[in-house]
């Protein structure tokens, strides 16, 4: 669960990740207030969110188990542990 998370938290961090890249190549001063407008970090957290919306449906879409397939839960068999599956 950790992964997902820290996943999609890095996927929402790109485009101001790619911003302060610009402005550090463009040799601005990255933690001055006026490098950050208002406008300009609305769009980036459009971006952002955006981002994410397109990662969920491309996990939704890409991920999982084919259709039609069957789920059988984890059990113990003969003392042992047997994670479940979908075959």
């Amino acid at each position: 669960m950790i992964r997902q998370i820290l996943t999609e938290l890095g996927l929402f961090l790109i485009p101001f990740a790619l911003y302060a890249g610009y402005l550090v190549l463009t040799r601005a001063d990255l933690l001055d207030r006026a490098s950050w407008p208002m406008p300009r970090l609305v769009w980036l957290t459009v971006a952002a969110v955006a981002i994410l919306i397109a990662s969920f449906v491309l996990l939704a879409e890409f991920s999982g188990a084919p259709p039609g397939s069957t789920y059988e839960p984890a059990h113990i068999e003969d003392g042992k542990f047997i994670p479940g599956r979908a075959h």
